[in-house]
């Protein structure tokens, strides 16, 4: 059986770019919505589901990482920024506000492809509930099985990173996990980016998580650091 195709909605202020990027992703198999900046994007959002969301931040009006920043705040759907800014403190601001990775203009189709892809690769894949393991984190436990993280009855929505996150720790839970791995696991090792700032990355997607799993993220209970060791999970 054929899987369905992934639905992509492209924003950016630039209508050349909008319509290569529409035809490229379109003949690699993707269906493409596009939106010229943030306010068509939401009207795009409150009326369709997309698997994914392809976003520049320099746009007029609302910019791009402010716009991450309200959609994270009420969906999971993963984003890939677009920025014109190499710098690696705008790349930290994005990730920051949500985002689940960050590509800098110009860069190769081929690239942002292969991001994509990784991307939605990393997105949890809901399974029949059959004999669930679950790991309990205080109030918050993870079904191992569905890779979905739940407070009491209701579920905690986790972005495409973090749901990568919490497979890794739980595939072994009480060993800590090293930042070099999870750097590579996660697909940030890029050319040209210090491997310092890769790990600084990840550090931001640590603390994300702990937020929605600590009772106190600043005192970690159950997402520990361990010195010079990296990070590990320890469940209850």
């Amino acid at each position: 059986m054929t899987e369905p195709q992934a639905h992509l909605l492209v924003v950016d202020d630039d209508e050349r770019i909008r319509g290569l990027l529409q035809k490229f992703l379109m003949r690699n198999g993707f269906l493409v919505s596009i939106a010229r900046d943030a306010a068509q994007a939401r009207r795009l959002l409150g009326g369709l589901e997309f698997d994914m969301i392809v976003l520049d931040v320099m746009m007029p009006g609302e910019d791009g990482i402010s716009l991450t920043r309200a959609l994270r705040a009420k969906m999971p759907t993963p984003i890939l920024l677009l920025t014109a800014k190499g710098e690696t403190a705008n790349r930290i601001e994005g990730l920051e506000a949500g985002a689940d990775d960050y590509l800098a203009k110009p860069f190769e189709p081929k690239e942002l492809l292969l991001r994509i892809n990784a991307i939605l690769r990393r997105v949890p894949q809901v399974k029949p509930e059959v004999g669930p393991k679950v790991l309990h984190l205080g109030a918050v436990r993870y079904d191992l099985e569905r890779g979905e993280l739940w407070r009491g009855a209701d579920p905690v929505r986790l972005t495409a990173t973090e749901a990568a996150l919490m497979r890794i720790f739980a595939a072994q839970p009480g060993e800590a996990v090293s930042r070099e791995r999870l750097v590579g696991d996660l697909g940030r090792d890029e050319a040209g980016t210090e491997e310092r700032a890769q790990e600084r990355a990840v550090d931001v997607q640590i603390t994300r998580l702990r937020r929605k799993i600590e009772a106190d993220p600043k005192q970690p209970r159950y997402l520990q650091t361990v010195r010079g060791a990296g990070y590990l999970l320890a469940p209850d």
